[in-house]
């Protein structure tokens, strides 16, 4: 444990950014593999969910939780998923 005040915030800075770094990317994860059952049960809202997950992965990437290319590509695989 820190001694120093500054580094004392900077451990609780960064257990708050951690968790919420950890909330984010589990949306993400849920957000991709409902996408990719929908696709794959082909139920009828499979485009809504396809969207939802890409809008998902934007906002990851606005957050700095993925490389744009990271975030390019898992886009591109959603809507290749979705047109094949």
């Amino acid at each position: 444990m820190p001694n120093i005040k500054s580094s004392k915030k900077r451990v609780n800075v960064n257990k708050a950014r951690a968790l919420r770094n950890k909330s984010a990317n589990s949306a993400l994860k849920t957000a991709i593999k409902k996408a990719h059952a929908a696709v794959s049960a082909n139920e009828a809202d499979k485009a809504a969910l396809v969207a939802a997950a890409i809008k998902k992965v934007d906002q990851a990437h606005t957050k700095g939780l993925l490389h744009k290319n990271n975030a390019a590509r898992k886009k591109s695989a959603l809507a290749k998923l979705l047109n094949d």
